[in-house]
């Protein structure tokens, strides 16, 4: 029996003539032709997201938050009260680890966690006065990050890339 594999099938899309591929101005060296991958939404979002992420943990570090500890805070900030049951959900943390963010939070005097006024099994989250003069000034610099992160981009152009990657991960009619 063979192993033998069949060859792949270019996906690239069909170029008319020869590609030249720039080459890298550190080496000299051809770059790596990334033209198929380009053509890709995960590709482009990913490289994307990093972008802003790496901009976003320089930024965030004076307040020694992580995106997650920046996401639960801001969450609480607008939702106080909110559960860890549906912060998992929002976010789409596992239940462990919302429970070490939330002891983190809370060992930092950033929240606190008081009975469910609906709800006697659960608690609710909310921020302590340390914690919203942290969050109001965290969700200020992220403010200015996604402005210099995107600058390239019009205010429209701006809006309407978060609404198409909105309506790639939100269920339909949110």
């Amino acid at each position: 029996m063979s192993s033998a594999r069949p060859p792949r099938k270019k996906s690239a899309p069909p170029v008319d003539g020869p590609v030249e591929v720039p080459a890298s101005a550190a080496t000299g060296t051809p770059a790596v032709d990334t033209c198929f991958l380009r053509t890709l939404v995960g590709y482009n979002t990913r490289r994307a997201s990093l972008a802003i992420i790496e901009v976003f943990m320089e930024r965030m570090a004076v307040y020694d938050l992580k995106v997650v500890d920046f996401s639960v805070l801001s969450l609480v900030a607008h939702n106080p009260g909110v559960t860890s049951r549906e912060l998992c959900a929002t976010l789409n943390v596992l239940p462990p680890n919302m429970v070490g963010l939330i002891a983190s939070l809370e060992k930092r005097g950033l929240i606190e966690r008081r009975p469910h006024p609906s709800d006697g099994r659960a608690m609710g989250v909310h921020l302590t006065a340390a914690g919203a003069d942290l969050t109001a000034q965290a969700e200020e610099t992220a403010a200015q990050l996604e402005v210099d992160a995107t600058a390239r981009l019009t205010a429209t152009e701006r809006k309407t890339l978060i609404r198409l990657l909105q309506k790639i991960y939100l269920p339909a009619g949110a």
